[in-house]
């Protein structure tokens, strides 16, 4: 581990005021990607901003139909909070499946979701339900957000402070772990609403991405069979030591068809 100027910030301000002044510092909240990066000196930052004690990026609360969850509300709260569970139980069952206790007890969605790992859980959810990542410059619509492996519409002195997801019909999660480390192989989050059924493909790319001929299929036949004809693209895929492609593109098709089946277990909402 290289040498590193530790900062611990007790507000928003401070820690944009530290970004900007260290062009090399680098924000940590629960760290579970950061510290091993910089325990195998992969990584060299000149000073490490510290965000846990900034209270106003915490917490989950309902406003009008939409979800707002801080960025460092961590995996743990995210899975035992009963508003999540009202309001999107998809989102609290994916957080109870991520990684193991000890980083769901770490590590934080804004974390996760900032360092936008190809296999993470979060990406799926919040390109899924159509989420909107609130930084501490602007909004920033999912479908914008993510950009390919480890990287994001974000600027270098820019930070997630939330994010706002409008509440579905109801949705539902589906996902192959890798069995040591528990990362998604596959995660498929299906959201159905009023207007649209969305379908977020992790694990199986550089980066998450929607399964658009899946979403046509199931907006005209919202069933398991309409996914029977679809074949993904195995040339899109990456071949590696979790899975061939064509692996690959067999668990997506396998776990769209058991989210679909997952979400249609579900009652629907009702909307005023």
């Amino acid at each position: 581990m290289y040498e590193t100027t530790y900062l611990r910030a007790l507000s928003l301000e401070d820690a944009l005021a530290w970004l900007r002044e260290h062009e090399d510092a680098r924000p940590l909240s629960g760290g579970m990607t950061l510290i091993p990066t910089l325990k195998q000196r992969l990584a060299a930052p000149s000073h490490l901003i510290d965000l846990t004690r900034i209270e106003a990026m915490r917490g989950v609360s309902v406003e009008g139909g939409v979800l707002r969850v801080g960025a460092l509300t961590r995996h743990a709260e995210v899975a035992a909070s009963p508003v999540v569970a009202a309001a999107i139980p998809a989102l609290a069952q994916l957080a109870n499946v991520i990684a193991d206790p000890q980083v769901r007890n770490r590590g934080t969605m804004g974390g996760s979701v900032a360092n936008n790992d190809p296999a993470a859980d979060y990406p799926s959810a919040v390109l899924a339900l159509n989420a909107q990542v609130i930084t501490s410059q602007r909004r920033i619509a999912a479908d914008d957000y993510f950009v390919d492996t480890f990287e994001t519409a974000l600027e270098p002195d820019e930070l997630v402070i939330g994010f706002d997801y409008p509440i579905p019909l109801r949705a539902a999660y589906a996902k192959f772990r890798q069995p040591a480390s528990g990362y998604a192989v596959v995660g498929v989050f299906v959201a159905q609403f009023a207007d649209a059924i969305r379908v977020a493909v992790t694990g199986a790319g550089a980066s998450v991405f929607r399964w658009f001929d899946a979403e046509i299929a199931l907006a005209a036949d919202l069933s398991e069979a309409a996914l029977a004809p679809l074949k993904m693209d195995a040339d899109a895929l990456p071949d590696d030591d979790n899975g061939s492609s064509a692996y690959r593109a067999h668990l997506i098709e396998t776990y769209t068809r058991r989210a679909v089946h997952a979400l249609l277990a579900q009652p629907l909402r009702q909307t005023a």
